[in-house]
């Protein structure tokens, strides 16, 4: 995979174009550093390439907080244990909404 600069669309805007053709997907950099993907599509997989780019978002997401939850613990929490807290929130809602 190849990467191209923040810097290179502003001054060389014809040879990102010719590379992206070349590699199909391309690393921007700003400051050197990673900032975006830069993938090739067609007006006819546009949105399965956008659904797929959602889907993996989705994934990480996901990992993050099963992550987070494991830290906390609060991943062996049982259905009633769960069923608790959302009732404590919801009665806390009421009391803020009506006071």
């Amino acid at each position: 995979m190849d990467f191209v600069s923040v810097r290179d669309f502003r001054t060389e805007p014809g040879a990102v174009w010719q590379k992206l053709a070349q590699q199909h997907e391309l690393v921007v950099t700003r400051n050197g550093k990673p900032f975006a993907v830069l993938t090739e599509t067609s007006p006819t997989e546009l949105d399965q390439d956008l659904q797929a780019l959602r889907g993996l978002r989705f994934g990480r997401a996901l990992d993050a907080i099963r992550t987070q939850a494991r830290a906390q613990g609060v991943d062996k929490m049982t259905l009633d244990e769960i069923n608790a807290v959302i009732r404590e929130v919801r009665e806390e809602r009421r009391h803020e909404a009506g006071a």
